[in-house]
């Protein structure tokens, strides 16, 4: 399963990153998601608020979308979180910085690790307690010059650019080094779900999936 998931993520290449969805939001927004073409899903955890609603959503994606969607959870700071996400199914754990136990836990249990760097050092580091991918992030703050610049000597490593990413500059993270992409806000906006606008979610998932496919040529 560990392999059939790094495979899908090099793949499919984008993240839908999800973040505060109510229970009963999951299911339509996971649906136009699905219908515009996106297969990896990221539900994240939220610090301030609790676990709620991030468990209940994996529960839903487990019980529904197993066959559509890989998904695994974001913003993970703790083994223990780790653990629940393997429990409701979850294939990978993606984190905002670099903990060698999370990572370790991560593969103790099958699933497949992302940790979040920012440097060289933090990068080399994630790899060596074994990282699959590489989280860059901010992403955009950063921006491809600095993907490029951190992925030139560092190039067998597999960076994901998290953060400010949008289908137009895909093509630019793509060049410096990319070989996915995680779309929070850009693709998945809260406002949008609150006006059960899900057509516009689709419509977004279709120019992501356009936009994967245009760097493929």
């Amino acid at each position: 399963m560990r392999n059939e998931t790094i495979s899908a993520i090099e793949e499919h290449k984008v993240f839908a990153i999800v973040r505060g969805l109510s229970p009963e939001n999951v299911r339509p927004t996971m649906n136009a998601l699905v219908e515009g073409g996106i297969r990896l899903v990221e539900v994240t955890f939220d610090r301030k608020n609790g676990e709620e609603n991030t468990l209940a959503a994996l529960d839903i994606l487990a019980t529904d979308f197993s066959e559509q969607l890989i998904y695994g959870a974001g913003t993970v700071t703790t083994t223990e979180q780790v653990e629940k996400v393997k429990a409701l199914g979850g294939q990978f754990i993606v984190s905002p910085d670099f903990n060698p136990e999370v990572i370790k836990k991560t593969r103790e249990l099958e699933m497949v690790s992302l940790p979040g760097v920012m440097t060289p050092t933090e990068a080399v580091q994630a790899d060596a307690a074994g990282a699959d991918f590489i989280k860059l992030f901010p992403g955009g703050l950063l921006g491809p010059g600095y993907l490029a610049a951190l992925s030139a000597p560092l190039s067998d490593l597999k960076f994901i650019a998290v953060g400010g990413v949008n289908a137009d500059n895909i093509p630019e993270f793509a060049n410096a080094g990319a070989v996915g992409f995680g779309i929070g806000s850009n693709l998945v906006n809260n406002s949008i779900i609150e006006n059960r606008d899900f057509d516009k979610i689709y419509q977004s998932a279709c120019d992501y999936k356009q936009a994967i496919e245009s760097i493929r040529k």
